[in-house]
């Protein structure tokens, strides 16, 4: 049996211990929720290490996708969530918007969700189902196209326009129905829509009986977090159903999540 040695001062002497992958975790953890953009500067003096060594660990981890550049700062991707999806229901964020997913579920007898912003998709941190409307089954970790999602146009209007101009000249959008939109011109406009109206409606773009309404979930410098949905199926009045019955619940459900989390403070949306 392997020898406990989380409490081990003197593990780190030993030759089983592997300096650089604890210099990679160290630069990990040098984010926080008062710290989400960081400088080299400010990654080698949180981590004790060399400027140079703080380097070459962050290009590491930018290669591998888990940090991003933004100018001269770097910020987590959303993908250090796939370091830990069998642990995410434990994590503070899924633990309280959990039952007010749940009690907006059942107000509005429908399907919600929460997803961040992954490159070109979003990927669900926590889902509530409801009816089954969609034919493929989602879950935590579970990816769909950010250009035809509610949520991932909701994410996509958290971007500042440098980096949405950046995400639209990399966007490569696919047909799924005939009512999806696949200029990229066209899309911009719905996303600067969507950020002055605070939310999105998407209508049988994703997949022909299937309709979405999103609003986002902000931090405490106001950016957006992550985003939560609710998912129903098309008829004639759905629009106008989503808009006048299930967004004010939405709104409801993200101002309630955004007031209990720890400080009010979510990390910030990244493309």
């Amino acid at each position: 049996m392997a020898k406990a040695v989380r409490n081990d001062p003197t593990f780190e002497d030993s030759r089983d211990y592997v300096q650089s992958l604890a210099r990679g975790l160290s630069v990990l953890r040098a984010f926080d929720a008062e710290n989400t953009r960081l400088s080299l500067a400010d990654i080698a003096a949180r981590t004790s290490m060399s400027r140079a060594a703080a380097r070459r660990l962050v290009m590491t981890l930018e290669h591998l996708g888990y940090v991003r550049s933004g100018g001269r700062e770097y910020v987590l991707s959303p993908s250090v969530l796939e370091l830990g999806f069998g642990y995410l229901g434990s994590l503070n964020l899924t633990d309280l918007a959990q039952p007010l997913l749940e009690d907006l579920a059942r107000t509005v007898n429908q399907s919600s969700s929460m997803a961040v912003l992954e490159g070109q998709s979003i990927v669900y941190v926590l889902r509530v189902p409801g009816r089954r409307i969609m034919s493929v089954t989602l879950g935590v970790g579970a990816r769909l196209p950010a250009f035809s999602a509610s949520m991932g146009r909701v994410l996509l209007s958290g971007l500042d326009n440098a980096a949405l101009d950046q995400w639209m000249g990399d966007c490569r959008p696919i047909a799924h129905t005939p009512h999806t939109v696949t200029d990229t011109r066209r899309l911009r406009r719905i996303v600067d829509e969507v950020r002055a109206q605070g939310y999105a409606y998407v209508e049988q773009e994703l997949e022909l009986g299937l309709c979405s309404v999103a609003v986002p979930v902000h931090n405490a410098d106001g950016r957006i977090a992550t985003a939560i949905n609710v998912s129903m199926p098309y008829h004639p009045d759905a629009g106008r159903e989503a808009l006048a019955t299930v967004l004010p619940q939405l709104k409801l459900t993200a101002s309630a999540i955004e007031h209990c989390m720890p400080s009010h403070r979510l990390p910030a949306v990244s493309p």
